[in-house]
């Protein structure tokens, strides 16, 4: 394993990583202003599980290989934006369709196995943990038991981010919720997000 120092020093950079703005908390906020607090915490348990899949496949090659192959990297990248996008479109069609005194639990299921999906199927997360991860492993050691341990680490950190933003988010939609129209107009904003960030998805490249 890894040496204190540089374990400590991975913690830090993973914890500015994880606090750092990008498409997972965007989704996560789309996800809990469309859905409410359950959907929101349903994503961001999926989005970590998803995001243990890379973990998995990192540390038995799997990732390595998709990103060595620009055809693999390319169906991968296109299925995950496509997906997004589907999920945007379809949150934007059914902005309408439940009147928030209505909202129930049963979206939770579905947004927990949406997260998973979402997250499974973006090929920039597997780059980032195989550029990000091998820089803290002791290569004497057992390489990928390290990469597991420290890949586990990250999304903890992760999803632990992610949950502290759904709580903000539900609390922010909590005080427009009695408004009809301006729970509408937040859910087809949630959906355009999500088709934003399917279209950022299908523009990435595979690094060289």
């Amino acid at each position: 394993m890894p040496d204190l120092h540089t374990l400590v020093l991975f913690l830090s950079a993973a914890l500015v990583v994880a606090l750092t703005p990008g498409p997972g908390i965007f989704y996560i906020v789309a996800r809990t202003l469309a859905g409410g607090r359950r959907e929101g915490l349903a994503s961001s348990i999926g989005l970590g599980l998803g995001g243990l899949v890379h973990v998995v496949a990192g540390a038995v090659g799997l990732s390595a290989l998709v990103m060595a192959s620009a055809e693999a990297f390319t169906v991968l990248k296109v299925a995950g934006a496509g997906y997004l996008i589907w999920l945007g479109v379809k949150t934007w069609r059914e902005a309408r369709v439940a009147e928030p005194a209505e909202v129930t639990t049963t979206g939770s299921p579905r947004a927990f196995r949406e997260g998973i999906l979402v997250e499974a199927l973006n090929p920039k997360t597997a780059a980032f943990f195989l550029a990000f991860i091998p820089q803290f492993i002791d290569p004497a050691g057992q390489v990928a038991i390290q990469f597991v341990v420290l890949g586990l680490i990250s999304v903890t950190l992760n999803t632990t981010v992610d949950l502290v933003v759904t709580f903000w988010a539900a609390k922010a939609r909590h005080g427009l919720v009695t408004r009809p129209s301006v729970v509408t107009r937040m859910r087809q904003a949630s959906g355009a997000v999500m088709c934003g960030l399917g279209g950022v998805l299908l523009l990435a490249r595979r690094a060289n």
